[in-house]
């Protein structure tokens, strides 16, 4: 994604039209040959009135937003958050939320314009704000991402054992033919995938279980990081099921912790230990799963919660409509950035004066300082 970076700002200097920038990048991305990078797909969004241009990446969140007069903006702002060794931390929010943008952040793969990203590791500590080229090879090792579609993010012109195999041979892992195989053949058993299934190709296999061939693939370097990015979005409920079962005993066999993206706030309740709520760039509520979902605090996780269809007869309750689009990370409000759309919002606008940080309300639980009044 550097080097969309690379190409958008290249193509902007020279004072080409938005719809070139956007051609531009299109054509760069599908040449480029992208070494330990599997990437799918980058187009761009543009909205007249405004002169807005959005970069989105592969059917997620925007990754870069600039405006007519090539004003860039950040889509993640003022984050901190601590995710414990072994957890299963969920992340929720509306689409442009910057859900998507954080985890790549975490990854190495947005650039980080401020602040610090630090990965403690058993053997070392990894900061990914000051990381060198060699060392970014060895946390690539370590960390790790489970896409979302799982029909993009397989090559239908190899083969099942070779599509595993692709991470180690590119970040030179093992040192032979026999040892990578071993390695496939030990992580395709754990996610239930047969040695018949590693002579075949993507197209021979059901949605479920290619995403089983993600999570393959992304495990095989021996991970002790993951970013799942919607990884079951795009799966029958049934099917959902079985993954999230297969992540869970995946987590507790390699020692896993996860990032866990999703809008899916039913599966976020089922599988993740602490969850936090993102708007606009911005962390909301963060809070252990069961004392978020039994005590909301902030409006906004208030009304994402209310929107979870409820199979109990006697659940009368409605769902709380907020009104108008999440704002643009390129105009966001002052102050409070959910204040537009807030029904506790004060006539007088006094949130546009309040400075946005989490406030720990009770043990573990964190809410935005503006949240808390609403509460």
């Amino acid at each position: 994604m550097a080097k969309a970076s690379s190409i958008f700002r290249t193509l902007t200097n020279l004072k080409f039209s938005l719809e070139k920038v956007v051609f531009g990048v299109n054509n760069e991305l599908v040449e480029a040959k992208f070494k330990g990078m599997f990437v799918t797909a980058v187009f761009g969004k543009m909205n007249i009135s405004s002169g807005e241009l959005t970069f989105i990446n592969a059917g997620h969140e925007s990754i870069m937003v600039v405006d007519k007069n090539k004003n860039f903006a950040s889509a993640v702002n003022n984050i901190n958050i601590k995710i414990k060794k072994g957890s299963f931390f969920g992340l929720v929010g509306e689409s442009g939320s910057g859900k998507t943008t954080l985890g790549r952040a975490i990854l190495g793969a947005n650039k980080i314009s401020q602040g610090n990203v630090i990965f403690h590791d058993d053997e070392r500590d990894y900061d990914l704000t000051t990381i060198t080229s060699k060392e970014m090879k060895d946390y690539r090792k370590k960390a790790q991402l489970i896409f979302q579609d799982p029909y993009a993010a397989l090559s239908p012109r190899m083969t099942v054992r070779d599509i595993i195999a692709e991470p180690l041979e590119v970040m030179r892992i093992t040192n032979s033919r026999e040892e990578t195989d071993a390695r496939v053949r030990d992580i395709a058993a754990k996610c239930r995938l047969n040695l018949e299934h590693l002579r075949r190709f993507p197209h021979a296999f059901s949605g479920g279980q290619r995403q089983r061939i993600s999570i393959a693939r992304a495990l095989v370097s021996n991970p002790k990081f993951i970013v799942a990015d919607e990884s079951v979005a795009a799966l029958d409920v049934s099917i959902q099921a079985d993954i999230l079962n297969l992540l869970k005993q995946l987590q507790h066999e390699l020692n896993l912790t996860y990032l866990f993206i999703s809008h899916d706030l039913s599966v976020v309740a089922h599988v993740c230990d602490i969850v936090a709520v993102m708007y606009l760039g911005h962390i909301v509520e963060m809070a252990p799963s069961r004392e978020l979902f039994s005590n909301p605090k902030h409006p906004y996780t208030k009304a994402l919660l209310s929107s979870i269809p409820s199979i109990d007869p006697e659940n009368k309750s409605k769902a709380i409509e907020l009104e108008g689009e999440i704002p643009s990370a390129m105009n966001p409000p002052s102050g409070c950035v959910f204040r537009t759309r807030c029904p506790h919002a004060s006539q007088d606008g006094k949130e546009a004066n309040i400075e946005m940080g989490l406030v720990e309300v009770t043990p573990g639980h964190w809410v935005d300082r503006c949240g808390v009044n609403c509460a």
